[in-house]
């Protein structure tokens, strides 16, 4: 079964014993460590030996890196960097998941270097070079994937990766979850696709030929989903002609607008409650010429055959004086 890979970057000598609790408690957790000491990185003849450290970070899933006082090893790619440092590069540069350590003594130290960088020839007690002061800048200035932490045992460090590790496998279950109900979804979208098509289909074949069809698509109304919805109606609005349609206006306490345009295509009412004036306009399309209401699918109907639009009025403008 594969597990994931974890890289301990580190200087060796004087973070050795740290680095060997370390990948105690990753065997511990199920994980495979990784360490350069243990013989886990396959060592060719063609390249130098940090240049298969860094190619081995790209089979690894999870970098640890671990900054303590002590510079370590100059890379041959980069005077200004050490193997360590490299290391923890590569691994930004790879978009590995990268935990950063540091020793709090050596931080804490950081952060006075940062007040004191234009003095020269300054001693620092904790980093033996001034390169690991500068390289914590440059990894405090990365875009993403640089979350620091400081230490002071190697405790610090494992509880730290401890709940970090619990935290993404619970991610990672959520997602799973996730993915489930996106599939459902998807699935219910296009059954009800097909449905649509279904009904659009025999909505066709059958229209103005069986009655059942007829009386389906009457029930259904999208003219009757829209008037409820405009007017915040609470229970079911349904009707079959003009005269209905019209009765249920009336009954909301709309009139018919005596200014309207004789040869317009729609017909206007309107409604003033509470300094607010409604005006709803439908269209001659929603009904045949004996009245009867015309049968839509959703497809086939246009929001445009009924308008419905709010203005605020001068509650004392109708008054007679």
């Amino acid at each position: 079964m594969a597990k994931p890979r974890v890289f301990i970057s580190s200087t060796f000598y004087d973070l050795r014993h740290v680095r060997a609790d370390i990948e105690r408690f990753i065997r511990e957790v199920g994980y495979d460590p990784v360490l350069n000491e243990q013989g886990n990185i396959p060592y060719g003849k063609e390249d130098k030996l940090e240049e298969y450290c860094y190619k081995e970070i790209a089979n690894t899933d999870i970098l640890v890196s671990i900054i303590g006082g002590r510079f370590g090893s100059e890379s041959g790619k980069n005077e200004k960097h050490s193997v360590s440092q490299i290391e923890l590069k590569t691994a930004f540069d790879l978009n590995k998941q990268v935990y950063i350590f540091i020793e709090k003594s050596v931080y804490n130290e950081y952060h006075f270097y940062l007040k004191n960088k234009e003095v020269k020839n300054i001693n620092f007690n904790y980093a033996d070079n001034i390169k690991i002061h500068e390289f914590i800048e440059f990894v405090e200035s990365l875009p993403n994937n640089n979350t620091i932490h400081g230490f002071e045992t190697s405790n610090d460090i494992t509880q730290f990766l401890k709940l970090q590790w619990a935290g993404l496998f619970q991610r990672f279950l959520q997602e799973q979850t996730r993915v489930k109900e996106l599939n459902v979804i998807k699935g219910i979208e296009n059954t009800a696709k097909t449905l649509n098509q279904l009904v659009t289909f025999l909505t066709e074949e059958k229209r103005g030929k069986d009655n059942t069809i007829n009386e389906i698509l009457l029930s259904n109304h999208p003219a009757m989903e829209e008037i409820k919805e405009l007017l915040k109606i609470p229970y079911r609005v349904f009707f079959t002609n003009k005269d209905e349609f019209i009765e249920l206006l009336t009954a909301r306490g709309f009139k018919r607008d005596d200014d309207e345009d004789p040869f317009d295509e729609y017909e206007v009412y309107t409604s003033t409650k509470k300094s607010k004036k409604s005006t709803l306009s439908f269209s001659d399309e929603i009904f045949h010429s004996d009245g009867k209401l015309k049968v839509y699918t959703k497809e086939e109907w246009s929001p445009e055959y009924i308008k419905f639009e709010h203005e605020e009025v001068d509650e004392y403008e109708d008054l007679p004086f």
